[in-house]
């Protein structure tokens, strides 16, 4: 008794009360808030002084905290929240709305509350990720697409809002088609506050067709006719343009792919510059469209002429009938002269993989002097076959590719089958102090 009284002041005023009333008899203290196990950790640290967290899980920590604000054990709190911030940053990421929750309900919890509004300020398409974004509050939401570092694009933001609006409406039918005047009236009662801060004027005219058009009935009526007349006539495109966001605006320009998202760019700039998928681009970055197969043709002989002496460049192509997006990175200049290109910094990779959980493949080159086949007869090969892309066959009419394992560090495809691509382009990759 003497060392809960030292070590905590809740079960210091619980048992010096229980004294009074009963004299020298043993007090029952009743903690509903705490499971037995969480309290059983509690314990060991309160008699012992050590804790050990990395044996715990992290949910089990989130809950340690909470019981030991309720115990008022002060360094407790601070000793886990800093252990959190310091090693479970991409669990807490990953859990935000939790991490939110739990912070703000708590005055003492200021390490947390601060990190969930640095992340909220700096990297917001990160609360977009987690895996309970549904289950975050209609404010959190409204101040997170309020700002304007977003790294991604504002179709992409609209179908993030539309997910959340969605799960908060379970009912309602997975075919947009078949909404009722009921269905459709719940739903735009659900984000009629998120609404005024998507920059839908920022989209494209497809876009517009493909993602917004199916759920007009959930925009009001003056905003829809805005946006009917503003893509039906492009005179007026430019007068009603939303500003842009900071990040379309500086980081990102001059991106004009039919494949490829600016969130997409923006990763394989970072691969070019060697960073981590969470670090910040610190120079403006220029996509520079040179080559497109629907545009330009699929022959290796237009990809040559038009590509040959062009370094620092980006290959992107859609795999036919996917969504799988295989791509490469050449530092070197293309040549047509039938000798291996050397290079330590070319990578290949795919996005969409539906065989793989992961988002990406990232490949880099291990052979480098195998890095960049330069045959004059096919469009362009990235090391001793990883990623091939032969060209157009009069015969099938298909552009034939094969992807293997060779000269990178992995594949990036699951099978070594030949397939066609429908779309291919090569970007000069420009960046800007």
């Amino acid at each position: 008794m003497i060392i809960l009284n030292c070590r905590s002041t809740y079960l210091r005023e619980i048992l010096s009360a229980n004294k009074k009333k009963n004299g020298e008899s043993l007090v029952h203290i009743k903690l509903p808030n705490i499971l037995p196990e969480i309290f059983e950790i509690i314990l060991r640290y309160i008699y012992g002084g050590k804790l050990s967290l990395k044996e715990h899980d992290t949910s089990n920590i989130i809950k340690l905290l909470v019981a030991a604000n309720e115990l008022n054990l002060q360094e407790l709190i601070t000793f886990i929240q800093s252990f959190l911030i310091e090693n479970e940053m991409n669990w807490m990421e990953q859990h935000f709305n939790l991490i939110y929750r739990v912070s703000f309900e708590n005055d003492y919890f200021l390490r947390l509350q601060k990190y969930c509004n640095v992340l909220i300020f700096k990297e917001p398409d990160k609360i977009f990720k987690s895996l309970d974004f549904t289950s975050i509050p209609e404010k959190l939401l409204i101040s997170v697409i309020q700002e304007n570092n977003l790294i991604m694009s504002e179709v992409q933001i609209w179908e993030h809002v539309l997910k959340w609006g969605l799960a908060q409406n379970p009912e309602l039918p997975s075919d947009v088609s078949n909404y009722s005047k009921a269905d459709f009236s719940n739903l735009k009662n659900t984000l009629q506050q998120c609404i005024p801060f998507i920059r839908f004027h920022n989209l494209t005219s497809k876009e517009f067709l493909d993602r917004v058009l199916p759920y007009k009935k959930v925009l009001p009526k003056e905003l829809y006719t805005e946006l009917l007349r503003e893509f039906l006539d492009n005179n007026t495109k430019t007068s009603s343009k939303s500003s842009p966001r900071i990040y379309e605006e500086v980081i990102l320009k001059g991106i004009n792919s039919n494949i490829i998202t600016s969130q997409h760019a923006e990763e394989i700039s970072k691969w070019i510059k060697r960073l981590e998928i969470t670090d910040e681009l610190t120079t403006s970055i220029e996509f520079k469209l040179l080559f497109r197969g629907s545009r330009d043709g699929f022959y290796p002989v237009k990809f040559h002429e038009i590509c040959d002496s062009q370094s620092h460049t980006v290959t992107i192509a859609k795999v036919a009938g996917s969504n799988e997006i295989l791509g490469g990175y050449n530092p070197i200049a293309w040549k047509s002269d039938n000798i291996y290109g050397t290079t330590v910094d070319s990578f290949i990779f795919s996005f969409n993989n539906t065989n793989r959980n992961e988002n990406y493949i990232l490949s880099r080159v291990i052979d480098k002097k195998h890095a960049i086949d330069n045959r004059c007869y096919c469009g362009l090969i990235f090391g001793n076959g990883d990623l091939i892309i032969w060209g157009f066959d009069h015969q099938t009419l298909r552009n034939y590719c094969r992807s293997s394992k060779s000269s990178y560090e992995k594949p990036i495809r699951e099978t070594e089958d030949i397939f066609s691509i429908e779309e291919y382009e090569v970007f000069r990759v420009m960046f800007k102090i």
